[in-house]
C-alpha cells in the first residue's frame, strides 16, 4: 500500500474542502434552480462568494478556483459540478507536487 505524500492535516483540509465543494454543487443543482437561474439569482451568488472564500481559506488561492466562480455566472453552466472539479484538480496537482519532492535525493555539499 502506498503512502499518501500529502501530510496528515493538509488531507483533512482537502476532504473538507471537498465536502464543501459537493454540498454547494449539490445545493446549486437541486435547489436554486428551482428559483432564478444563472446570474440573475443573488442567492446562488451568494452561494459561490462563500464556498469560494471558504475553499480559499481551507486550501489557499488556487488559479482553479477563478473558472469555477465565473463560470457560474453563466445560464446552465451553473449545472455542472465546478466547485467538485476544481478542488479534486487542486488535490492531484498537490499531489503530485509532494509525490515529487518526496522522490529527489537530498542535494548536499556531500553529493555532488
Amino acid at each position: 500500500m502506498r503512502q499518501n505524500p500529502i501530510p496528515k492535516a493538509q488531507l483533512t483540509r482537502f476532504r473538507i474542502a471537498l465536502l464543501l465543494a459537493m454540498a454547494a454543487d449539490a445545493l446549486q443543482f437541486l435547489f436554486l434552480p428551482l428559483l432564478v437561474e444563472g446570474a440573475d439569482s443573488p442567492a446562488d451568488d451568494v452561494v459561490d462568494v462563500v464556498t469560494g472564500g471558504l475553499l480559499i481559506y481551507l486550501l489557499g488561492f488556487h488559479w482553479e478556483f477563478l473558472p469555477s466562480f465565473a463560470a457560474k455566472l453563466l445560464p446552465g453552466v451553473d449545472l455542472a459540478p465546478l466547485w467538485t472539479l476544481s478542488v479534486a484538480n487542486v488535490y492531484r496537482k498537490t499531489k503530485r507536487l509532494a509525490a515529487g519532492q518526496a522522490q529527489e535525493p537530498e542535494q548536499g555539499p556531500m553529493a555532488r
